[in-house]
Order: C-alpha cells, then structure tokens, then sequence
C-alpha cells in the first residue's frame, strides 16, 4: 500500500497508512498511540474519544449528572 518504514522508533515495518506499518497504524486508529487520531477524553487513564465537554459519553453522565446517549429509560 505505502512505501517506505514506520515512523515509530525502533519499528521497520512497511508503512501501511499515515507514515506507520499495519500495526502502529490500527494502534493510531483506536486512539492507542501517543498522538491519537482524535481528542481522547480528559478524565484521568481514560483514552476514549471527546464528545462533550471534553468528556467521553460515560464521564460525562457521572460529571453533569446525565445518561450517555443510548442508555435512556434505564
């Protein structure tokens, strides 16, 4: 698919997308690598992604007291 070797240190993996091999890239892709593909939640340990308020659905309820999207009627 690419060419040339993976930008992360140490790995000299073909590149697949974004400058990193297959591995490195489905890392980037779940949020996993040191600069994810998007903004992860603030809440501490906490790597998924931002909706609201710079929370993840699920800090966001227990911070504002609110249900996450889809978990109405519980």
């Amino acid at each position: 698919m690419g060419r040339g070797v993976c930008r992360v240190e140490g790995c000299n993996g073909a590149v697949r997308g974004k400058h990193y091999c297959a591995r490195h890239y489905r890392l980037w892709r779940k949020g996993k690598m040191p600069k994810p593909r998007y903004k992860t939640c603030n809440a501490e340990g906490c790597r998924k992604r931002q909706e609201r308020r710079g929370l993840c659905p699920e800090h966001f309820a227990k911070e504002y007291g609110r249900q996450p999207p889809g978990e109405a009627g519980a």
